[in-house]
């Protein structure tokens, strides 16, 4: 297992996103994307996982989370045994853009073996890889703790990058919330790792018999569907379109993809574009108009509506949240 230092610096690769050009995930996902996050779903809510995540952060007083390969989001965000200091700094949204370009880092460097990054405020954040067979799946990820016990020096390091990123924090706040945080040693720290590749072996060999009852669960018809949704989610999508694309009539279509999933497809549509939003919206530098056409809307209005009716609260409120201290 390797450890590797992640860099303090934001990068954009030209579209203002805040991440690194080679290290950006599809923006949008293939039907396997679709197939590994509903797998990865199936297995975090499965009693076997819901047990070991007790008993793993009872024992080790870590948080522990398991995570789609395509899912770039803070994996310990709002989990018990969080990090005080990065639920502090993740509600600033150029803190929180450094926080998702570490964890990008991190996944890309796991794909094949256990990994550890080293973040910029001196964390260590953890990553297994869970395969089906020969496919990568997910990760089973720890992190936010410190192997070696904190000190004033590496606080003052802090300080600095908290101003850089905009975090209008009482210092004493943080300083208690930075010095509260976990610390193991190497050896403990070694063995924890350890059991999480056990796990994510045994992950591995449910994720077969999980995979076999989604394919029995779901019409293939629909799963197509789903992939087509989030390939094209984008551009101007109708149901004839989607449709046509499954080789099924839009009228026995509309009937069947209401009753698998729950809601009708315009619905649907809208929930994938507001998922994409809720991500762009964490960039300060983007208009809120910007983010509604990236998304697939057609109209600020329309997009505001949208967004307040599945959400609550319309995009600014949400954005203010987000950098809310």
């Amino acid at each position: 297992m390797r450890t590797i230092f992640a860099k303090p610096e934001l990068t954009t690769n030209g579209t203002g996103n805040g991440f690194r050009s080679e290290a950006n995930p599809p923006t949008t996902p293939s039907e396997n994307g679709h197939s590994n996050r509903t797998l990865v779903d199936a297995l975090a809510n499965s009693r076997i996982y819901r047990e070991y995540e007790r008993a793993f952060s009872d024992m080790t007083g870590l948080p522990v989370a398991l995570q789609p390969v395509e899912t770039w989001q803070l994996p310990h965000h709002g989990k018990r045994n969080e990090n005080a200091f990065c639920a502090m700094i993740s509600k600033k949204s150029r803190a929180c853009a450094a926080c998702l370009q570490v964890q990008e880092r991190l996944c890309q460097r796991a794909a094949e073996e256990a990994e550890t990054v080293v973040c910029p405020v001196g964390l260590s954040d953890s990553a297994v890889p869970v395969r089906m067979s020969d496919r990568l799946v997910g990760y089973l990820q720890i992190g936010q703790v410190f192997r070696k016990a904190p000190t004033e020096e590496q606080f003052n390091k802090v300080l600095e990058l908290c101003k850089k990123w905009e975090l209008d924090l009482n210092p004493e706040t943080l300083r208690k919330a930075y010095f509260s945080g976990k610390v193991i040693n190497q050896k403990q720290h070694d063995s924890a790792i350890k059991l999480l590749g056990i796990f994510a072996q045994h992950l591995s060999m449910l994720s077969n018999q999980v995979f076999i009852q989604q394919e029995n669960a779901e019409p293939p018809v629909i799963s197509k569907a789903r992939a087509y949704i989030h390939d094209h989610q984008t551009e101007e999508i109708s149901l004839s379109q989607v449709a046509k694309a499954v080789n099924m009539s839009s009228y026995y279509f509309c009937k069947m993809f209401k009753k698998v999933t729950g809601i009708n497809f315009t619905d649907y549509v809208a929930r994938v574009r507001i998922e994409k939003s809720k991500n762009l919206l964490l960039n300060p530098n983007l208009r809120i108009s910007e983010i509604a056409f990236e998304v697939g809307f057609q109209s600020l209005t329309h997009f505001n509506r949208v967004f307040k009716k599945i959400l609550g609260q319309s995009p600014t409120d949400y954005r203010a949240q987000l950098l809310a201290h």
